[in-house]
């Protein structure tokens, strides 16, 4: 059996629908992804591909990403391996929103055609993108619960009472999510936030929309 550090996932896209099937940029970038991968001794033991998907659409934003990061984060396989940079996205923003979130979580990306690429973390203009991009989070930020403050008052002024914001999530959802997001004693892995959403809805627990709880919930819920 393959070990864990020997082994990765292979992610591919393309911007157009036309490169569908095995042909033109998918099977470009699943080979070069394939003779990196027996270059460097490793396993690739599943594929994901956004297909039709633009370059500069935020990771959290493609189907087969997310599905990816699900796996990942519960599975114990730590890279993720692509064609070149630009396959995981081509603006240099959500290029780097997308490094810096793998790299909190503790998976390794790499880069077919430029291995050293994902390594190289201090760059001038990684720093300067980074430093960019901590201010813009905080003025969007502020932006954002000013907006959410002004739309309350408002609300509370047609209403002729005071509407509060998000309703905290019960503490014994809280509970139950926390219960299930511990690791097995028999694997020692952790489920996914997704996979923990879909039992809290089994068990009857549902978010503010009616349905499961998005991943971002619960990772708030766990404290992840």
């Amino acid at each position: 059996m393959q070990s864990i550090a020997k082994t990765a996932v292979g992610y591919l896209r393309t911007s157009s629908q036309v490169n569908a099937g095995d042909k033109g940029s998918q099977a470009r970038q699943r080979a070069a992804i394939k003779a990196y991968a027996e270059a460097a001794g490793l396993e690739v033991v599943k594929w994901y591909y956004d297909q039709g998907v633009s370059g500069t659409m935020p990771i959290g934003d493609r189907p087969q990403f997310s599905a990816m990061l699900d796996r990942l984060l519960s599975n114990g396989t730590k890279k993720i391996l692509i064609e070149s940079p630009s396959r995981l996205a081509r603006d240099v923003v959500v290029q780097e929103l997308a490094f810096l979130k793998l790299r909190e979580k503790g998976i390794q990306l790499i880069a077919a055609d430029s291995p050293e690429f994902f390594l190289d973390d201090d760059t001038p203009t990684r720093k300067l993108v980074r430093g960019l991009l901590g201010v813009i989070s905080a003025f969007e930020r502020d932006g954002v619960v000013a907006k959410l403050r002004a739309g309350r008052d408002r609300k509370s002024k047609e209403l002729g009472r005071r509407v509060e914001g998000r309703k905290p999530v019960p503490p014994t959802v809280v509970k139950e999510a926390r219960r299930l997001y511990r690791r097995s004693p028999k694997t020692g892995r952790r489920r996914s936030y997704g996979a923990v959403a879909r039992e809290l809805a089994a068990l009857g627990h549902f978010g503010p929309s009616g349905g499961p709880y998005y991943p971002t919930s619960i990772k708030r819920m766990v404290g992840g």
